[in-house]
């Protein structure tokens, strides 16, 4: 074992345990050190027994079994908890050191903190790690962000265990300054989100309206995962549908469904409203979650309020195939509008992100790892300044092939009383950002004639402001045109 060890992380949970067996199995030496020291001696006893890694039983152990600049990664529960271990760090710490935010931040409070501990005289990374348990252990998709300095002291360490592509390019590089790693990071938990509800509204669609057992629909997926649909969720949900409980019955039909959520959909939903980004999508499949935590009273309504009852009676092979179409034409509009709040937030916060990049960073070792997002990388290579992926001729291909099969699954949906909010908005989406006129003439209208907030016209250069006196009883001022 060296005699100073690499770089040092804080937290043995599922995360921090597997990323330091990972790290190690790459060649680095790893401290370990967790609040709870037994848990230390359980590891180093443990997983970590018989390999170069070295448990420390207090923050100056830690600090002191580090090589200059030390690197510590801090791998404990978002929030306070950060901020706790930053300011234990901190004393015991010299000039250029480096501490590191492996966990789901939001990235305000990376932004925040890369300003503090700078002014500290230290460097600060506030990174996403996508890929859960396995991924931490085999190579997760890694998104740094801060001091810019930084990045060349750990780029060795960080893009040696990500997860790694064709010609061997790992699903890692260097977002942007402050935040935007964990920003980055928060849009692809985002996206993570509405990909797992269009592919739970496809489930719905074929258990409620088909009628089809989870083994035949472990066929179905099992099948979409060979073609365009090729994604980790799609490949873990087949099998799920598989699974067994023990007494041979499919496991997945005995959990509650009420889903749970810790706050990254949420957060990347709200980010998009305060940037005025129409992320619907993710938006519904943060709402779908909410409603459905509603269990109890969605079971009482159900007994109050009739339910319209499905009645399937056209061809089940071409609803699937359908069906399939649709859910990849909403993932490509997922991912669009996701790609589109990334770059309003670069260019509000002046962030210099590499688009096609972050691409590649998703291409495996995380959550949302698809086949196609290749073709994003593409698509940027082609037109760096494309201001939505709908433009891109794959995206608009795609689309276009799979428009008539999405609006037939969405009409029998609706038809059949089966809520599919995630693929309905998708499709609204679609027909909104291609539309020439949308009847805001109308709201602004509204808008005026009860709050004087003025509009613009069609037969006067743009930027002109009018107001109209629709009662003539109203004054000649006007309100202010500032959006919000």
């Amino acid at each position: 074992m060296k005699e100073l060890s690499d770089i040092g992380l804080v937290g043995l949970a599922v995360m921090g345990e597997n990323l330091i067996l990972n790290m190690e199995s790459k060649g680095f030496t790893v401290t370990a050190f967790n609040r709870s020291i037994e848990k230390v001696d359980k590891f180093i006893n443990g997983r970590a027994k018989g390999k170069n890694i070295r448990g420390a039983q207090s923050i100056e152990e830690l600090v002191k079994s580090l090589a200059k600049p030390r690197k510590i990664m801090l791998m404990v529960k978002a929030g306070k908890p950060v901020d706790d271990f930053i300011e234990l760090l901190i004393p015991h710490l010299d000039k250029g050191d480096i501490i590191i935010d492996g966990g789901n931040t939001h990235f305000p409070d990376t932004t925040r903190r890369v300003n503090y501990v700078e002014s500290k005289g230290l460097r600060y990374i506030g990174t996403g790690v996508s890929g859960g348990e396995e991924g931490a252990l085999t190579g997760p998709s890694i998104m740094p962000g801060g001091s810019k300095s930084a990045w060349e002291e750990v780029k060795p360490i960080f893009q040696t265990i990500s997860a790694k592509v064709e010609n061997n390019i790992p699903c890692c590089d260097w977002v942007g300054e402050q935040g935007a790693g964990h920003f980055v990071k928060m849009v692809h938990n985002g996206i993570e989100y509405g990909d797992m509800q269009i592919i739970s509204e496809g489930y719905h669609l074929m258990k409620s309206l088909l009628g089809l057992t989870p083994d035949e629909m472990h066929e179905v997926f099992k099948e979409w995962n060979r073609g365009d649909l090729d994604s980790y969720l799609i490949e873990i949900t087949t099998d799920i549908l598989a699974y067994k409980d023990e007494d041979g019955q499919p496991l997945v039909e005995k959990i509650l469904d009420k889903a749970g959520q810790k706050g990254t959909g949420k957060w990347t939903a709200i980010e998009a409203l305060d940037l005025g980004i129409p992320l619907t999508l993710i938006g519904e499949a943060v709402f779908a979650r909410a409603l459905s935590s509603q269990k109890d009273e969605r079971v009482a309504a159900s007994k109050i309020i009739n339910a319209t009852q499905p009645n399937f009676k056209g061809d089940k092979k071409q609803f699937i195939k359908d069906l399939g179409e649709a859910l990849f034409a909403a993932k490509l509009v997922s991912y669009a509008q996701g790609y589109a709040l990334m770059k309003a937030a670069a260019d509000e916060n002046k962030w210099d992100l590499n688009y096609g990049g972050i691409a590649l960073m998703w291409r495996g070792g995380c959550i949302i790892r698809s086949a196609f997002l290749g073709k994003i990388k593409e698509a940027y290579v082609n037109n760096p300044t494309i201001s939505n992926l709908l433009l891109d001729p794959f995206f608009k291909e795609k689309l276009e092939t799979a428009e008539k099969a999405w609006r037939r699954v969405i009409s029998t949906a609706v038809l059949n009383g089966i809520p599919v909010p995630a693929l309905s908005t998708a499709l609204s989406y679609f027909d909104g950002y291609r539309s020439e006129s949308l009847p805001a003439n109308l709201l602004q209208a509204q808008r005026d004639y009860f709050g004087a907030h003025m509009y613009e016209r069609t037969d006067k250069p743009r930027g002109e402001f009018f107001h109209t006196n629709w009662t003539g009883t109203g004054g000649d001022t006007a309100s202010s045109t500032y959006n919000a």
